[in-house]
């Protein structure tokens, strides 16, 4: 009896699991499938292809922006999480992102392990170890195998590492200028976002790099009424925001109506690339990396969400031509070791407070200086900090609805000596090593300010520089099934390389 129950039994779930294969092939028998493992492909070649590499984006950044947009818009006690756009896309992953230097490693080593499939110092682009040896990119291999049109976007300077990563090929990723000529020479299609960073040279007696591109036959489109002109007959451009900070875009939580986003320039990108060949566009929200480096929440959050509106205008071209296009969401490394959670707040977060922040450290820092020009007292700092960032003394309580904005002695003890401290010119303080570790390199009473709203709304931060955790990979359209499963950062280039057959 007991033999035949046995085979019975064996019988029934061989049978289920030919079924269940069987319905599984099914739902897959008209796509082309791939091997995850090997990163081999068999079927079609995309013909446009999305790159978005969120600069110190991983896990802990879009969470808390999803968390945030969850808690605001949310009108009960239930807590809810909103997904932003690439958070819902059918295929996910995960990437090592070390380098050959560390674990915690740099945006030049990194995205050099994207764009090529090789490992780097941190601070080389596209070349090895002994910094003698030059890597190909993905990019320049569409554009010469294939003939496919190349963009290249950031919010940050278009010569910065990132970018820089998929045209140029340097030992320092510091020599702006030389890669500004490499970009000059590159022969790609259409560059967007920020501005040069050095653009004569670090002696400013080089020739112009805006020169140098025109010369190559690049126009430059540097005032929104040109950038929003530019189409498929715009041939090759340089669009430069008209409004920067730094060469970059101001940041989302300070940039004005009417300015242009990370999200235009991803537009308009679409508009000039488009075309029957193909295309590759990669499109960095740098910021996100600049802000968690000085631990701002709410300024990462909201370059999150407009890198999230730049990667939706890649979702509308997806919806246009499904059966052409790939889109790849990422990050390049992690930056601040950001967490949801604080040990103040214990199991509890307050994230709307986040809201009541309506500039960044960065234009804080500006309001900062103005203290230094003209002095103030500490009165009159905290009402610029009740107005910038919500946070209220005990004797203003009632114009908070968030009870735990208000400010406790303990925490106005700190901020006064982070005022102090900031009403000494930077090159005349003398930074204890308690000082370091609060401030960075950063403007005391900024950090102090940010640190305490978000400690307060259950934000945390360890570091102002990069972390080794994993970066999430977002796939959908043709061929996205090989980017599920967990693998190391060089095998997303293994993977476009797979896809695209290029050499």
């Amino acid at each position: 009896m007991k033999l035949w129950l046995k085979r019975t039994m064996a019988l029934v779930m061989a049978t289920a699991m030919v079924l269940s294969g069987t319905a599984y092939v099914s739902q897959w028998k008209n796509v082309d499938f791939a091997d995850a493992n090997n990163s081999t492909w068999n079927g079609k070649t995309p013909k446009y292809i999305f790159l978005f590499i969120g600069d110190g984006m991983t896990y802990p950044q879009f969470t808390a922006a999803s968390d945030y947009l969850g808690a605001v818009r949310t009108e009960s006690n239930r807590v809810v999480s909103d997904n932003l756009n690439f958070m819902d896309f059918p295929v996910s992953g995960s990437a090592t992102t070390f380098d050959s230097s560390s674990f915690c490693p740099d945006s030049a080593s990194t995205a050099t392990s994207i764009s090529t499939g090789y490992k780097t110092l941190s601070g080389v682009i596209n070349m090895d170890e002994s910094k003698r040896v030059s890597y190909e990119t993905i990019a320049e291999k569409l554009k010469e195998q294939l003939g496919y049109k190349i963009g290249v976007v950031s919010s940050v300077p278009i010569n910065h590492a990132t970018p820089a990563a998929f045209y140029a090929h340097q030992p320092s990723r510091n020599n702006y200028y030389e890669i500004g000529v490499e970009l000059a020479k590159s022969e790609f299609d259409y560059f967007g976002g920020g501005d040069f960073l050095l653009a004569t040279g670090k002696d400013m007696k080089q020739p112009s790099l805006y020169s140098l591109a025109e010369n190559n036959g690049y126009s430059i489109a540097d005032s929104k009424e040109e950038i929003l002109s530019l189409s498929a007959a715009s041939d090759k451009v340089i669009a430069i925001s008209p409004v920067t900070v730094e060469g970059a875009l101001p940041y989302e939580v300070d940039r004005k109506t009417g300015e242009l986003s990370l999200a235009d320039f991803t537009k308009k990108g679409i508009d000039v690339l488009y075309n029957n060949t193909g295309f590759f566009m990669m499109v960095e929200g740098g910021k996100i990396d600049w802000a968690c480096h000085a631990n701002d929440a709410m300024a990462a959050i909201k370059d999150t969400i407009a890198f999230d509106n730049a990667v939706a205008e890649a979702v509308k071209f997806y919806n246009k031509y499904p059966n052409d296009t790939l889109i790849i969401v990422t990050g390049d490394h992690e930056t601040g070791g950001m967490s949801i959670g604080f040990a103040g707040t214990q199991y509890s977060t307050y994230l709307p407070q986040l809201s009541e922040q309506t500039l960044s450290y960065e234009a804080y820092d500006e309001v900062i200086e103005g203290y230094r020009a003209n002095p103030v007292n500490f009165e009159t700092a905290l009402l610029d900090i009740e107005k910038y960032f919500g946070l209220v003394t005990k004797e203003k309580s009632a114009k908070t609805t968030y009870k735990n904005m208000v400010l406790t002695d303990y925490e106005i003890t700190q901020l006064k000596a982070a005022f102090e401290l900031s009403m000494i010119p930077a090159s005349n303080r003398k930074l204890s090593e308690a000082d370091k570790l609060m401030y960075g390199s950063y403007e005391p009473l900024s950090m102090a300010v940010t640190h305490l709203l978000n400690n307060k709304s259950g934000i945390g931060w360890t570091s102002y520089s990069h972390t080794g955790i994993p970066a999430a990979v977002f796939a959908r359209g043709l061929g996205s099934q090989i980017f599920s499963g967990s693998y190391d950062n060089t095998d997303i280039y293994v993977k476009l390389k797979a896809l695209t057959k290029v050499e």
